[in-house]
């Protein structure tokens, strides 16, 4: 639905991007991560139209953006982080607005009706836009993005201004947009981009430096650094033991589990599993459990933009066992 094909952006002397390249599928939840200046803004006004590449080339369902865009722009629906509202107008009349200003040959009553339903605003339609709260002028935000019922949906920080309450239903109506939409959702909140998203892509410096399904991505980049084991023995004597072992950093005691059984927390620089294994197979103590501490998002990520994150296969490679 998406092709990003190898573009770059020059402002002056700063290179804002770098041959950055990706593809979305139909109907997946991308969710777009990057520290401030990495590029993430530039890629998304690229693929919107707003901005122009020096190299390289983006399509929307197969139409160039540069090449033709009025036709690309159709099949797009954009809520930048500043919602485009006209605060004099009241919710319905914007609405109409966008509407006519997209040109949309759906039914408008029937088409505003059920995308008022779809965000919850019906209770204030007939409210002029400056006297309505962020939420709601966030929520209104969301609603011009919807209409015509584009294709491909990009938001840009959704939930800005929103009360908790509404962040859960934003994120649900994100995630059901999600089975007829492709969507790229930006964010600072990186909860609310794995709660929602199939795939995380991270920017960083103007190239692509992660891009994984959301459901590996916290158990890539060397998962297998932290152990979580629970250990029935004496402590002192299976700490010395865990502590000596080759590629071992840190052995944490959490405390007694059960009756001389023990949980350790084991940092390292590899997978360590075989080697806890045979050491305390020559002795009388008993493994009871052994898993690998799953990374949060924000320990991947931080990983990621500070140049520490590996993908799963280079930390096989830098593995003895």
């Amino acid at each position: 639905m998406i092709k990003v094909d190898n573009i770059s952006k020059k402002y002056g002397r700063l290179q804002a991007l770098k041959n950055v390249s990706f593809e979305i599928e139909e109907g997946q939840i991308l969710g777009f991560l990057g520290p401030n200046g990495a590029g993430k803004s530039t890629t998304m006004n690229i693929i919107t139209g707003y901005l122009s590449c020096d190299e390289g080339s983006v399509s929307i369902d197969g139409i160039d953006i540069m090449e033709d865009p009025k036709e690309a722009k159709k099949k797009i629906g954009y809520l930048p982080e500043q919602p485009p509202l006209y605060y004099d107008m009241t919710v319905q009349q914007y609405l109409e607005f966008v509407f006519q200003l997209k040109k949309v040959r759906l039914p408008m009553k029937e088409h505003i009706n059920k995308i008022c339903d779809m965000v919850k605003i019906n209770d204030v339609r007939g409210r002029i836009l400056k006297h309505l709260s962020k939420g709601y002028c966030q929520r209104v935000g969301l609603a011009q993005a919807l209409i015509g019922d584009p294709p491909v949906l990009i938001l840009d920080e959704p939930t800005v201004g929103l009360d908790p309450q509404q962040i859960i239903e934003i994120r649900k109506l994100i995630r059901d947009l999600g089975k007829k939409h492709t969507v790229i959702l930006s964010s600072h909140l990186l909860s609310e981009v794995q709660a929602v998203s199939d795939r995380i892509l991270v920017i960083n410096h103007g190239t692509i430096a992660a891009d994984e399904m959301t459901s590996s991505l916290t158990m890539t980049g060397r998962s297998t650094e932290k152990l979580d084991v629970i250990i029935e023995g004496r402590k002192q004597t299976v700490k010395s033991i865990l502590a000596k072992i080759d590629g071992v950093t840190a052995v944490d005691e959490r405390g007694e589990v059960e009756k001389g059984c023990f949980e350790y927390i084991i940092d390292s620089k590899r997978d360590v599993r075989r080697l806890i294994f045979r050491a305390l197979a020559k002795t009388d103590f008993s493994i009871l459990s052994m898993k690998p501490v799953e990374r949060s998002l924000e320990d991947t990520y931080l990983n990621i933009i500070t140049g520490k994150y590996e993908s799963e296969g280079d930390a096989d490679n830098d593995s003895n066992i």
